[in-house]
């Protein structure tokens, strides 16, 4: 059963949702919970800090894991796929809550991972909103190598070239866009983003990506047709 048909219903069943996340009364249950209360501190005052949403991922996707995503203890070798969708529905569960603040877009960003393959039109939807509300464009290099992991570099593409700003976003928007280019056989159209680099102020930064990126590009237009 695919991922978001499956979270759709366990998110209409607010007894389920509720055994997420349940406290019980052991040391290292109450460990995470102050640890827990810690990062969910730093995530309200930053919801797009990676490591501490990754630490609450990993307390709320081992919780998940030990209760399954019905709130059952999972324990025999047969329910390791349950598990692992329980701990899935769980950082969903923690992105969505995450996503709601108006800064947001790493929650955004996780969420359009765990859909990558079960909503194409969500996902995208998610990577744009992210992209537009993150003006370093850290959340646009972020959403073009979730799309070139799934093996969509035209979707890199479109989405890239429609907000990608080379004088004011992160060098690592255009390295994600010269790779997206060349791995959809549009060895010019990575010619082209490759120099606009040159435009970021930042010429350090360039330095250090773009000597990997021509030789790429090198590489590809020797395989381009002659007339």
């Amino acid at each position: 059963m695919v991922l978001l048909p499956r979270l759709r219903r366990l998110l209409r069943r607010p007894v389920s949702a509720s055994k997420v996340g349940v406290r019980r009364p052991t040391s290292a249950r109450r460990r995470d919970t102050i640890h827990e209360d810690s990062v969910r501190a730093l995530l309200h005052e930053d919801p797009n800090d990676v490591r501490a949403f990754q630490a609450l991922a990993e307390i709320v996707r081992r919780r998940a894991a030990e209760m399954g995503p019905d709130g059952d203890p999972l324990t025999a070798p047969q329910d390791e796929v349950e598990k692992q969708r329980a701990a899935d529905l769980a950082v969903w569960a923690l992105a969505e809550e995450l996503a709601g603040h108006p800064r947001a877009w790493y929650p955004l960003v996780e969420l359009a991972r765990l859909s990558v393959h079960d909503d194409h039109e969500g996902m995208l939807r998610r990577l744009q909103t992210a992209a537009e509300r993150d003006p370093s464009g850290h959340a646009l290099a972020e959403g073009l190598a979730v799309l070139r992991e799934a093996g969509m570099p035209v979707e890199a593409l479109g989405l890239g070239v429609g907000h990608w700003r080379a004088k004011e976003h992160t060098p690592e928007v255009g390295r994600h866009l010269v790779l997206a280019a060349l791995e959809a056989d549009r060895p010019l159209e990575a010619k082209h983003h490759l120099a606009a680099l040159d435009l970021h102020p930042d010429t350090r930064a360039v330095a250090a990506v773009k000597p990997e990126l021509e030789r790429r590009v090198a590489e590809a237009g020797e395989h381009i047709p002659g007339p």
